[in-house]
């Protein structure tokens, strides 16, 4: 049998930090016999059953995470070459502001007010953790849905993940609860996300004002995923498309007869380490 660094991946699932707790969940990710017009409207996948899927906060007794324990309805599937992802999750609210400019005190002041989020996450090497915060070296592919900023473009914007207990230059670093430094580098993949970030004048023109508009067209790797996302009846509802092998060297390359592990985070309108994750997840690929 011909042995590749995602075949490794999975023959360490047993050896890994939370093997002892309980194994991955799988989840089969079926041949689809619609093609999802990705709109995010789930009606074409009313057909297909959910896996409903546990998230908690990641950090416990965290006051800053607003989503808390709740359930995400997920469908995952192929269709052609593509990767098809269903996603659906209460929410009180849709936010779709970021850190918009406010006036206060005679002159415009970026907001802490955060879009809500949504991420999905593949192993690409090391030794894959449920954690960022932990002791372990390991890269990602990370697809992060905001619906404040990548929605109004139609995508998900795509990243690297690398998480190291070796320093990195120009990183976030956090402490384990072992003592042990661990460095994480978000790395943007290549390309242009499709929107920028604004600075507004000096003079008044109104109370509030974005802080983001759309820029050129989104290209190059960290377009690769379609996405779209629709609030009704307090829930998300959030379609994501990609490739299953974008060519890129930043992107987990997927195919058919594929265990990859993987995982789900939602940020209810907040930032950084305060989302609600779910136990890593391991997703089966049809042949």
């Amino acid at each position: 049998m011909k042995i590749n660094r995602y075949s490794i991946i999975i023959l360490l699932v047993a050896a890994a930090p939370w093997a002892h707790a309980e194994l991955p969940r799988p989840l089969d990710v079926v041949a689809l016999d619609f093609e999802p017009s990705i709109d995010g409207d789930l009606v074409e996948w009313q057909g297909l059953k959910p896996y409903l899927i546990s998230i908690s906060p990641a950090i416990e007794n965290d006051s800053k995470n607003r989503t808390g324990s709740i359930e995400v309805e997920l469908r995952v599937g192929i269709q052609g070459d593509r990767l098809q992802v269903a996603a659906r999750w209460p929410d009180d609210a849709p936010d779709t502001d970021f850190r918009p400019w406010q006036w206060r005190n005679n002159k415009y002041r970026r907001s802490k007010v955060r879009d809500d989020m949504f991420a999905l996450r593949f192993a690409m090497a090391g030794d894959y953790n449920r954690s960022m915060i932990a002791d372990a070296d390991y890269v990602v592919d990370v697809w992060v849905w905001s619906a404040g900023r990548s929605n109004k473009i139609g995508k998900a914007s795509d990243y690297k993940h690398t998480i190291s207990l070796d320093w990195i230059e120009n990183v976030a670093e956090y402490t384990t609860d072992s003592g042990n430094t661990v460095y994480i580098d978000r790395d943007k993949d290549e390309g242009n996300i499709g929107y920028r970030r604004i600075k507004p004048g000096k003079e008044k023109t109104a109370s509030r004002l974005p802080s983001i508009e759309i820029d050129e067209p989104a290209s190059g790797s960290i377009a690769d995923v379609t996405a779209a996302g629709r609030w009704r009846d307090g829930h998300w509802e959030l379609e994501m498309q990609r490739l299953l092998d974008t060519g890129h060297a930043d992107d987990a390359r997927l195919f058919a007869g594929l265990e990859i592990l993987g995982q789900i985070a939602v940020f209810n309108k907040a930032g950084s380490k305060h989302k609600s994750i779910s136990e890593p997840l391991l997703f089966r690929i049809a042949e």
